[in-house]
Parts: C-alpha cells; structure tokens; sequence
C-alpha cells in the first residue's frame, strides 16, 4: 500500500488560486501570489550572504572571544564535576542513573549558554538510535520547552520589526506562548482582519550570540583533534563548519518563509497533498519576525491521538517516507529538521510540516551524487555506492575507491553484529572509524540533513508502525519510484531505466542481516539494536 497521488484535478471546486502551485490548506487567511510578496525578492541574496558568512565564522582566530568562551566553560564545567565526583565515588546504582543524572545537568548546562547549545541539543533530540536514550530524552525538552522570554522583550522585537505597535497589527496577541526553542519562540495571535495567526518571534541578541558561539567553536575544536573520544568520531573543525552551514541562514525569517514557499510549490508539483505547508503573510515577514497561518493536530509522536482519531499510522510512515525522498531525488529540495514538534498530523489525516530555518538543498552535480548513491544502494552497487559518496564531498576527488571497500570489508560477505562479543563490537567500530578518517571522510550538510531525517523517521516507525515490514516497504517504496520516476531519472543519469534490476542486498547488509532475509519489523530491527548496545555498554563498562 502506498501514498494516495492527487492531481490538479482533485483540488476542491472553490480551492483558494494558490493551492495550484502550492501544497496548502484549502482552508486560506489569506492567498499567496508570488509576484507580489514583498520579502520573497531578497530571500535568494540573503541566502548567499549567510553562505558567505560561514568561512569568515568558522576560521580559527589568533585570539578567541574570552570573554564568552569563560562562560561557556565554566557552565559545562559546572555541570559536569557533580556527575564526574559521584561516578569517581562510585555512587551510581547502574549506569543508567549515571547517564540520566549526566543528561539532565547536560541539558540545563546547553539551555543556561542559550540559542546555540540548545540547537546542538535538538539536533542530538533527533538521534534516536545513535545517542544514548537518556540524552535524547532529556534534549527532545529542547525543542519546544525552552525557558521562555519575558513578553516585554517579545514586544519589543515584534514593534521593532513590524514598524507599529502591537495593538495597531494585532486584535489579540497571547502573552504566554505556545512554543519556545533555541532560535525563537511562537505566539498565537489574530490579526486586526479576523485572521487567527502564529507569530515567530526571534530571541533577542541571538544572532550576535551565535554568531559569538562559532568563533568559539572555531577556535576551540582544532584543540580538540583527538584528545576526547567523542572528537574521534569526526573532525571537529569539520563538525563546526557543518553546523555553522545549518544554524546561520536560521537567523534571518526572511529566508525561512521563502523555504516555505519553496517547500508547498515542490509538494504540490509532486502531487503530495497528504502534507501542507502554513501560508507565510504575503507582508508581515521580516528579519526576526514571521507571521503565518496557524495549522494545528496531533504531534508526530502522539499515537494515542493519531490512532483515537481513526488515522491510519502506518500510513502516514509510509507517506512521509515517500514525500521527503522524492523531494530529495527529483527536486533536491527536502524539509531539512524533521523532528517530532516540527510536524502535525491533522484529524484528515494531512500532515503540516512546520519550521523551514533548516532546508536540504542538492543542486547540480551534487543531486546527480545523490541519485546515484540512492540508484546503487537499491542495486546493490557497493562501488557505486563509494563513487556517488565521494562525488557528494564525502570522500576526497583522489580517494582510492577500491582501497576504501578492501579496508572496510565491504566486498566481503556480511558478519552479523549480534553474533560478535562486546569487545569485537567496539573494536569493529574503531576500526572502521580510523578507516575513514584516515581517507579524510566528512559529513556533507546535505548528506547530514538526509541521514539525521532518516533517524528521525526510524524513531517514528518504532512508534506509529513498529510491525511494518522494513524490507517489503523498501521494495514496494523502490518499484514506486521506478513507475513515477523512472524514465526521467533514468534519462537525467544517461542509464536504461528498464534494465535496472532492484537488489536490496546492500539493505540487509546495513541491517547487518544475511542475503536469504525476506522480512524484518522493526519491533525484530530493534532487538537486534538492543542487544548490540547491551554488549557494547558492558564492554565499555569493564
């Protein structure tokens, strides 16, 4: 079973004229036409601007801003010397209480440094799977349940940007929001014509504290060049540019609402109108306000209310699954910071996808990369797969591909994770992890976005459709795109789109399971994620 396809022909008689280029509610405060919105004209140069900005950010100075850096170690050490005592005395019952206690300083330490730590804290929010549980659900508190800022400064903000006093825009504006996290916080409001809105409102100094953190971070992680076993993971400096890439263009609304724009016009040109986009107001968007049209449903995560309401969860997997990867592959456009307080699954059955700060761009030869990467993960390409890596700026151009599959054994047949002994696990896990830093590999922002929304929608599996046939959905997902898309991907590759034969050997070796499985749930993918961490921790635990 797949995605209901919509066309033009299925709009309601009467639908607003905007929903014919944009995938929006048929329900319109007000109707968008993009030759007359006056903010949408500065969106591109504002986006290369920050773009600019990102090099000059993330360079190393001789002399780093004392003054912040001071605070920003003294609060993580502050945090960290309780739980580092306690753990020294051996006061922990199990390592859980350890992990939770650490998770929970951790987490009032990010939300005390403000806007830049608290992104670093969502972004770890959506890691299910990758960071410890304690963490995740100590940091998804991060999303939306920041300590608030006080109204005054709210109106302050508001009067500023909008050139008029709160009560001259607004019939009713709540003091309390609705909303708060790292970059601004969310009111809801009714403007003086009738229309009930939302109005995003930037935390004030927050673009010069960010600004501030990345000098910080710049100047901070060569240092860090493998001192600390998290910075063995990556290349710090690396990491920095990567998140500066993310969080800057998140500074200015201007740039988020023509996302949005950019976002409903891919949809609606896919026909993926079980998801909709909120109106941005075709005037009140400026650098650090953003008024648009209030949507409201279920959060993501609440399976109570999604299922109380009669909707078909595994359904709404399967149709997200599908909407974020054709947005990637055929337009190279996708909603870059899915995480569950970013979506509302409405009583239709609609999802409203919501906060555009953070969209994956792949453009050129990069999207060609992508294509490939996603063509060979399917036909069970292993060089392929290599090839298409490097050419997304993985991998060095020069990178020895050859070399790279003998040193990580993927030519060999698979070994299943659950069948090695906590100290074979790590120790393949530093193996692998010295083999691609020794090749100079890196995380793309693009490539980043993708696999962090590929988490999140692993954690919503495990919630809204844990029985769902992981292998059977990649399959029937696959054969769906080789109908709708084949022939133009195939024409844009220069390949016989016929000739291409789905082989999800590549799949199942990513499960760590053998070529003869047919099936895995993720109730079974989970278990076996399980019991892989278990022997891992107790490993590392001796």
């Amino acid at each position: 079973m797949t995605s209901p396809v919509h066309t033009s022909s299925s709009l309601p008689d009467g639908a607003p004229a905007d929903m014919s280029w944009g995938a929006f509610h048929e329900t319109a405060p007000w109707t968008l036409d993009l030759e007359t919105i006056t903010w949408r004209t500065a969106a591109g140069e504002l986006r290369a601007s920050a773009q600019r900005e990102i090099p000059v950010l993330t360079t190393p100075t001789k002399v780093p801003p004392f003054a912040r850096l001071i605070t920003v170690v003294w609060v993580l050490g502050s945090a960290l010397l309780p739980w580092w005592w306690k753990k020294k005395r051996n006061r922990f019952a199990t390592p859980e209480d350890s992990r939770a206690l650490l998770s929970l300083r951790m987490r009032k330490a990010v939300e005390r440094l403000g806007s830049t730590y608290i992104k670093l804290g969502q972004i770890i929010s959506s890691g299910e799977g990758l960071f410890p549980a304690e963490l995740v659900a100590e940091f998804k508190l991060c999303r939306d349940q920041v300590p608030a800022i006080p109204f005054d400064e709210v109106r302050r903000v508001v009067e500023e940007e909008l050139g008029a006093t709160i009560e001259e825009t607004f019939a009713r504006f709540d003091r309390t929001p609705l909303a708060a996290a790292s970059i601004a916080q969310v009111h809801v409001a009714t403007l003086k014509t009738g229309e009930e809105v939302v109005v995003k409102v930037q935390r004030p100094v927050v673009s010069s504290l960010v600004r501030k953190d990345l000098r910080v971070m710049a100047w901070l992680a060569p240092h860090l060049v493998g001192r600390i076993k998290v910075s063995a993971l990556a290349n710090p400096p690396a990491l920095v540019e990567l998140f500066a890439e993310t969080i800057v263009e998140e500074l200015d609304f201007r740039i988020e609402a023509d996302n949005m724009l950019e976002v409903a016009k891919m949809l609606r040109e896919l026909n993926q109108t079980s998801y909709i986009v909120p109106r941005p107001h075709p005037s009140l968007v400026t650098r650090r306000v953003l008024v648009m049209q209030r949507v409201s449903g279920f959060k993501f995560d609440d399976v109570a209310g999604i299922s109380g309401a009669g909707i078909d969860t595994h359904e709404v997997i399967r149709t997200g699954m599908i909407a974020f990867m054709e947005g990637a592959m055929i337009y190279g456009v996708f909603h870059g910071d899915l995480h569950g307080g970013n979506l509302f699954v409405m009583d239709d059955g609609r999802t409203a996808l919501l906060d555009f700060g953070i969209v994956g761009r792949l453009t050129g030869a990069r999207r060609m990369a992508f294509l490939r990467l996603m063509l060979n993960a399917t036909t069970n390409n292993v060089t392929g797969q290599i090839e298409a890596l490097r050419d997304l700026g993985a991998l060095p151009m020069d990178t020895d591909i050859q070399a790279v599959i003998k040193d990580l054994n993927l030519g060999a047949p698979v070994v299943d994770p659950t069948t090695l002994s906590g100290e074979e696990l790590v120790a393949e896990v530093q193996r692998v992890v010295k083999a691609m830093l020794g090749y100079g590999a890196r995380m793309p922002k693009e490539l980043m976005l993708y696999v962090k929304n590929m988490v999140f929608l692993d954690g919503a599996i495990a919630k809204l459709a844990p029985d769902l046939d992981l292998l059977a959905e990649i399959a029937s997902i696959s054969m769906l795109f080789a109908q709708r898309h084949g022939e133009r991907l195939g024409r844009e590759l220069g390949i016989d789109h016929t000739a291409v034969e789905i082989n999800l050997d590549s799949v199942k070796a990513g499960f760590g399971v053998d070529t003869s499985t047919n099936s895995m749930t993720y109730r079974d993918l989970q278990k076996r994620r399980e019991l892989i961490q278990k022997r891992m921790r107790e490993h590392v635990g001796r």
